[in-house]
């Protein structure tokens, strides 16, 4: 069997199946502490394999689909359920809604937060040419860059984003050089007066270097800086697509299929190489996209729900809940197709070739 294939079962066993029940711990967590009433607890998906125990009122499940799992509360679209979620206030609801991806990014914070404590992949320099900025500045080969005005280098791409954003003022790196922290002012050059076919506004080569755990306070700020580049990234696809930035390839929704794909090369990657910092950012980030998706406003989805309790507040009454239902029905019905159109793409046309 692929040893690809055989990754992209164990990526989505470690790491997409947590993701998804931290997701519906969060909104177990919220209806219980909201006092609404939760029927079922499920691990997987129906149909149901075994009941495991009762506690509470709520049903504690075992199901036969391995994906993830589910909390059904009670009077989910029907608000004569006492106790029930629809006839719960509107802030409930929000708030048991909001959930599930809250946890995402709670969970994602923890993950960059570990990654970064374990120790992060430095960025070194590894050449510097005659006469370009750096040498001006006075960075050398074997230079490990920590920040960029102020802000922690943990990918190539945050230094080389920050100096092309910067091009023609004057940036401070934070440079580690034979244990020591040296603050050196660089201005890179802005574009016509460098060769881009040759070097880069600075004119350095990069390497990964020797990994560097941060301390816990420090690592803090940087699960912050990372996850908000996880975040902006998100939202900035469509414009890098439409400027040709990325290819459709690159941008391209993937299905369960595809997720597993890609956090089984993560898992490759960190057993190849003995850390777990590409697992747990490729988890992060998997958890931050779970959370952001869950949060678009499309019927059946967290954020569709979240739309129509928003549309109650403004008109001040509720939309009949038959036609809430209805719409919720045939967005459950589209995502289900998509998700089958998404499933054999991936097969046909793997992120990760078998």
């Amino acid at each position: 069997m692929d040893s690809n294939f055989l990754w992209a079962i164990g990526g989505f066993l470690i790491v997409l199946t947590p993701i998804v029940i931290v997701h519906e711990l969060g909104h177990f967590w919220a209806a219980k502490l909201s006092k609404v009433r939760v029927e079922e607890f499920g691990f997987g998906l129906p149909p149901r394999a075994v009941k495991l125990f009762e506690r509470n009122g709520t049903i504690y499940s075992l199901n036969w689909i391995p994906v993830g799992g589910f909390v059904r509360p009670a009077g989910e679209d029907d608000p004569s359920v006492p106790g029930g979620l629809s006839a719960a206030s509107k802030r409930v609801r929000l708030f048991v809604l909001a959930a599930g991806a809250g946890m995402n990014f709670i969970a994602a914070l923890f993950l960059f937060w570990l990654a970064l404590v374990l120790g992060a992949p430095a960025i070194q320099i590894d050449a510097v040419n005659p006469g370009s900025p750096a040498e001006v500045a006075g960075l050398q080969p074997g230079d490990i860059v920590l920040e960029v005005d102020g802000r922690l280098v943990m990918t190539s791409g945050t230094l080389v984003n920050t100096v092309y954003e910067r091009a023609g003022t004057a940036v401070d790196l934070l440079v580690l050089r034979d244990g020591e922290r040296l603050t050196l002012p660089v201005t890179p050059r802005a574009a016509g007066e460098y060769d881009p076919a040759t070097e880069g506004p600075l004119g350095i080569g990069l390497a990964e270097g020797p990994r560097i755990g941060r301390n816990p306070i420090e690592a803090a700020t940087g699960s912050v800086e990372f996850m908000w580049e996880y975040v902006s990234l998100y939202a900035r696809l469509p414009a890098m697509l439409i400027n040709g930035e990325i290819t459709a390839r690159e941008a391209r929704p993937v299905s369960i299929v595809g997720i597993s794909q890609i956090a089984g090369e993560a898992a490759e990657s960190s057993a190849d190489g003995r850390t777990l910092y590409p697992l747990l950012t490729m988890a992060a980030f998997i958890s931050v996209a779970l959370g952001l998706t869950n949060l678009l406003p499309i019927p059946a989805l967290d954020g569709g729900r979240i739309l129509f309790v928003l549309i109650e507040a403004v008109r001040g009454r509720r939309i009949e809940p038959e036609r809430e239902g209805m719409v919720h029905v045939i967005g459950m019905l589209v995502l289900l197709g998509l998700m089958a159109v998404l499933i054999v793409q991936d097969i046909i046309n793997p992120i990760i070739p078998f």
